[in-house]
């Protein structure tokens, strides 16, 4: 599969953009909780050069669509350093900051919507590149979205498990944090991975169709 520059212009805003608004997302909601670790740091801002990891955020992405498909694209930015000890209720707070990070993505899965729309019925606009752009934006955003939900620690919903569990289940639940990367590398050398997050962002595109009348 070729990686043309056009492709990769077409891939990479979405994708830097789904990644760093993630972050920024945590961030931001951390610091409404109580823990301004982020902002201190800088962290809480739409500028991607504050997010990039050179790694998780270019190369594995750009590996992925090489050898596996755009349909497995996903990536990191920084992790976007949150004290969850000084969040005013940590376990419940937990949860909200956690979420933030699939929310930016839903959200910014309806605008890439709205702009896809825009370039369908208006010839004023250059339809073509910017419609394919906002074909990616909302689908690279529905994976990260629904990969994120994954009750897996360190994912998001791996903390917003253990949120929601009683203290007993969320300790144990906690200890398989080490070893999330490697059950998420062979969920998806084992081509289940996508079983695992086809109905959440079916379940996303089924909503945004909904608020944009497509």
């Amino acid at each position: 599969m070729g990686l043309s520059l056009q492709t990769i212009v077409l891939w990479v805003v979405p994708v830097v953009f789904a990644i760093t608004l993630h972050e920024a997302a945590h961030g931001y909601v951390a610091r409404q909780f109580g823990d301004r670790t982020a902002e201190a740091l800088g962290r809480i801002t739409l500028n991607p050069l504050r997010h990039i990891d050179p790694i998780g955020t270019i190369l594995v992405p750009a590996m992925l669509y090489l050898t596996a498909g755009p349909q497995y694209i996903f990536g990191w930015a920084k992790p976007v350093p949150v004290n969850f000890g000084n969040l005013r209720n940590p376990k419940r707070d937990m949860l909200w900051v956690a979420a933030a990070g699939p929310a930016a993505n839903f959200a910014m899965a309806f605008a890439w919507m709205l702009i896809l729309n825009v370039a369908r019925v208006d010839s004023a606009v250059p339809g073509g590149g910017l419609a394919m752009m906002a074909r990616i934006g909302v689908s690279i955003n529905l994976v990260l979205m629904a990969l994120n939900l994954l009750p897996i620690p360190p994912l998001d919903g791996g903390r917003i498990a253990v949120s929601l569990l009683p203290q007993r289940a969320a300790q144990l639940w906690t200890r398989l944090e080490p070893f999330g990367l490697f059950i998420l590398v062979a969920l998806m050398a084992t081509r289940v991975l996508d079983d695992f997050i086809r109905p959440i962002r079916d379940a996303g595109a089924w909503v945004l169709r909904l608020l944009t009348g497509n």
